[in-house]
């Protein structure tokens, strides 16, 4: 077979030009024997390829090993590559650096052309711009999202799909004694809702079939790869890419499917708006809003694309990982549960019969709210943040950041830490989140940030936590919820905090003293 024949033609080529991979991975292989035995301890920075070895050692606990480095060494460090990539991080969990880098310096840390090219399924969507585009986004999803109509109608739209969908769905599985995969479950519910949100239609994933979405499962898979190119250096997952191997394969294959998926959404909504079919979904605002500022976007197409995608994304994937981690630490914590039920009990409108809860009653639920935020604290969806220095400059910290640095910034970490959360930063206490005269606390956005903060901070907090409520004051009012092998709960590794072995339970119908004698 000829040198030039794909894929070897390719593999000799890369080889050739990149013959420092060789030697890291010959490098990488000699070391392994004498790290594997030490996967706990600090990393060492070994010479001509940095501390690799440790990141490759630890990779399938990541987060978890980087919470150890920052309560051994400090909540601000930096990790050393292989010296010729290029691959130093600076890594931070501590809140006033965040606050420096996220808000007080906002433009000199953007996210920065190495993100955009790491995630580059996004193409120029709000996640991934910065400066004037990233204002002119902006502008238009505050006009959009940020409106008490649009915050109507998501939670309504969540309270009817857990009324109608969620809670029969689980009474048919507690009736037949089935057990229940929870991530998966509410990652249908919260698919459905934000499809009714973004395009205005519920595609039904969240049913007794638990029928195969190509959609929801391919955005699932390019998250995967997008975690794997942040723990590589950038050629070895270019590599990759040019072989078509590997996460790289299904990054492929995702984007495929997404923009496939997005198409049809497009051609059929503005099949829809020729018909007039009035729809108060999200897509069909940003395309009457394209048609006034057309001329200020080089390609309309492309700017639904990457906002449908991005709003998929921001209303799925935050919202199902947040109740499933919810329902894990509440096994692990009974004493927290029975709170929460006495708090229902107590904010429960006497002419309130259905199985949900109204936004009225959520919003009085004090240590409901308090519990969210501490699940969101411990298991933040988004584990980290990633920005690029413009110019050199100085942290609160001392550390000093060189032009083009890249900052890697562990929310997931953050709230491990004892010198910002205490002694007992490990413990799932809402409590923490309530003052003594009985009132949510407030905590600085740069110390909680699951929400991000700074002038990056979601739109959609406000929304996305009262669905979160919505769901699992329904869950908990109808249902106890009884999760098996907890122990088998972990982090997946990947762009969003999932759970890589998924989490089941039994489901048993909920009897309220109350209702003894009804």
């Amino acid at each position: 077979m000829a040198v030039e024949s794909w894929p070897l033609g390719v593999l000799f080529g890369l080889l050739r030009d990149y013959p420092e991979i060789i030697v890291a991975l010959a490098y990488s292989f000699c070391l392994f024997y004498v790290n594997r035995r030490r996967p706990s301890a600090l990393p060492i920075n070994w010479p001509f390829i940095g501390m690799l070895p440790a990141m490759v050692i630890n990779f399938s606990r990541i987060h978890d090993y980087l919470s150890y480095l920052f309560s051994r060494i400090s909540c601000t460090e930096i990790f050393r590559g292989p010296w010729f990539l290029g691959a130093d991080l600076l890594l931070t969990c501590d809140p006033e650096n965040v606050h420096h880098i996220l808000n007080a310096n906002f433009d000199n840390y953007p996210k920065g052309d190495q993100f955009r090219e790491v995630f580059d399924i996004l193409g120029h969507a709000l996640l991934s711009v910065d400066g004037d585009s990233w204002r002119f986004q902006r502008k238009i999803a505050n006009a959009i999202i940020g409106g008490r109509g649009f915050r109507t109608f998501v939670v309504g739209a969540t309270r009817e799909k857990a009324e109608k969908v969620l809670v029969p769905l689980l009474l048919y599985k507690c009736e037949r004694d089935e057990v229940v995969e929870l991530q998966e479950m509410f990652t249908r519910f919260s698919f459905d809702v934000t499809c009714n949100m973004v395009f205005g239609d519920d595609p039904g994933s969240l049913s007794i079939q638990f029928p195969a979405i190509p959609f929801s499962s391919a955005i699932d898979d390019a998250w995967e790869a997008l975690f794997f190119r942040h723990t590589v250096p950038k050629s070895w997952w270019k590599v990759m890419k040019w072989l078509n191997v590997g996460t790289e394969k299904k990054m492929t294959n995702a984007r495929k499917v997404i923009d496939q998926n997005i198409r049809q959404i497009i051609l059929q909504k503005r099949e829809e708006m020729k018909a007039k079919i009035p729809k108060a979904d999200l897509l069909a605002s940003y395309m009457e809003v394209v048609e006034e500022i057309k001329d200020k976007v080089e390609d309309t197409e492309k700017f639904l694309r990457d906002n449908v995608l991005f709003l998929m994304i921001a209303g799925r994937d935050a919202f199902s990982i947040s109740l499933s981690w919810f329902f894990f630490l509440l096994h692990n914590n009974p004493k927290v549960q029975t709170k929460i039920l006495k708090e229902l009990r107590r904010c429960r409108s006497t002419e309130n019969t259905s199985t949900t809860f109204s936004s009225d009653e959520l919003s009085r639920m004090v240590y409901l709210h308090g519990a969210v935020c501490e699940t969101l604290r411990i298991f933040p969806p988004v584990p980290f943040e990633e920005k690029t220095a413009l110019k050199d400059d100085v942290l609160p910290s001392g550390s000093r950041v060189a032009a083009g640095q890249k900052i890697v910034v562990s929310m997931y970490a953050m709230g491990r830490m004892e010198a910002v959360w205490g002694k007992d930063c490990m413990e799932f206490k809402p409590e923490r989140w309530i003052t003594a005269e009985g009132r949510v606390r407030h905590v600085p956005a740069h110390k909680f940030m699951a929400f991000n903060c700074g002038p990056r901070t979601c739109i959609g907090k406000d929304v996305g936590l009262m669905q979160i409520k919505t769901v699992v004051a329904a869950v908990l009012w109808n249902f106890e919820v009884q999760v098996v092998d907890s122990a088998r709960v972990e982090p997946k590794n990947s762009a969003m905090l999932r759970m890589k072995n998924g989490i089941t339970a039994i489901i048993k119908k909920r009897i309220h003293p109350i209702y003894k004698n009804a």
